[in-house]
């Protein structure tokens, strides 16, 4: 049997369990693979009813029973969570299952019980008042995994970014901006392409930070100072990078065609394209860890939790990369 893929509860008032159950339901359609969901198997049955979707759970007690049950149910590694969560109503002392959620799926990939993390949604406010203590998935799941380099990628129809600088207000992304982490941040993106896409000779594309990338130092130093620098070292290294580029002309069809990743300088140069190209499709993967990290490219969206209204194609994506990559890996 193949090892399982483990998707985690997320924010349990946003739109998690209906986009697990909408996925599941979708699995043959979509060759989908199997898959299961860490959370509170009673809340998720709540919510199959209230949804009216026929969906069976089967209660499973180790990741290793999840791929036979797979095909007639979804299952569920059952986590009582000790709360009446609504739709819509976030409670940050749900925090704590939260987190434990993603903890647990880390421990059985790195484990080997499961061939991947998918994370759903969490909702980062909610966790700060509940105590966590991390920007982010992104950066938890690095200090999960040791403390090492990771980068986040967001990759949908025909676009893949990764933004150099993540969660920071953009006048400390500038001031944090640096030619090594560039150079670092690429070069473990060119070794994600290569072994996790299969692409063997990848193509960087980096962005300028600056309108016109700067123009010769016109509209800020910082391209001709810190960007292309960096873009010499990774082709000094043997990466196939070209840059710093306008970033206004970088992201239309045509350009698209000429790179196999878009390295960005900070969170909305990265990620206004690629939820523009594929807003519904979208997905972020976390790249450098020692286990395959997935996730829906979209937040919990409270308005619309437990109506019905959401869409598992992000989810859905998600899974079947996470399956791809796990695959490639062996």
């Amino acid at each position: 049997m193949p090892r399982p893929l483990v998707v985690t509860m997320g924010e349990p008032a946003g739109i998690g369990g209906d986009i697990a159950l909408m996925a599941w339901r979708a699995a043959a359609r979509d060759a989908i693979p199997p898959f299961l969901l860490l959370d509170d198997a009673d809340r998720v049955a709540a919510l199959a009813r209230r949804l009216d979707l026929a969906v069976p759970l089967a209660r499973v007690a180790a990741p290793e029973e999840a791929a036979a049950a797979f095909p007639r149910a979804l299952p569920v590694l059952h986590r009582p969570l000790g709360l009446d969560i609504a739709p819509g109503k976030p409670d940050p002392t749900a925090a704590g299952a939260v987190i434990a959620a993603i903890r647990e799926a880390v421990e059985l990939a790195t484990a080997g019980r499961a061939g991947a993390v998918v994370t759903n949604p969490i909702h980062k406010k909610t966790l700060y008042d509940g105590g966590f203590g991390f920007p982010g998935h992104t950066e938890y799941l690095a200090a999960l995994a040791g403390g090492i380099r990771v980068a986040m990628m967001l990759a949908g129809a025909g676009l893949r970014v990764v933004p150099v600088t993540v969660h920071l207000a953009l006048r400390d992304a500038i001031a944090a901006l640096d030619e090594d982490e560039i150079v670092a941040c690429g070069r473990l993106v060119a070794e994600a392409l290569a072994r996790d896409f299969g692409i063997a000779n990848p193509r960087l594309a980096v962005a300028g930070l600056n309108p016109h990338a700067g123009e010769e130092g016109a509209m800020g130093d910082e391209d001709r100072r810190i960007v292309a620098p960096a873009v010499a070292r990774l082709r000094a290294q043997g990466i196939a990078a070209t840059g710093p580029l306008p970033p206004d002309t970088m992201f239309h069809a045509r350009a698209r065609a000429g790179y196999d990743a878009a390295l960005c300088m900070y969170h909305d140069q990265a990620l206004i394209p690629l939820k523009t190209v594929d807003f519904d499709g979208g997905v972020n993967i976390t790249l450098g860890l020692p286990f395959v990290r997935t996730s829906p490219d979209h937040g919990t969206a409270f308005d619309i939790a437990g109506t019905g209204k959401a869409r598992p194609a992000s989810l859905i994506a998600a899974l079947r990369l996470a399956g791809e990559i796990a695959e490639r890996r062996g």
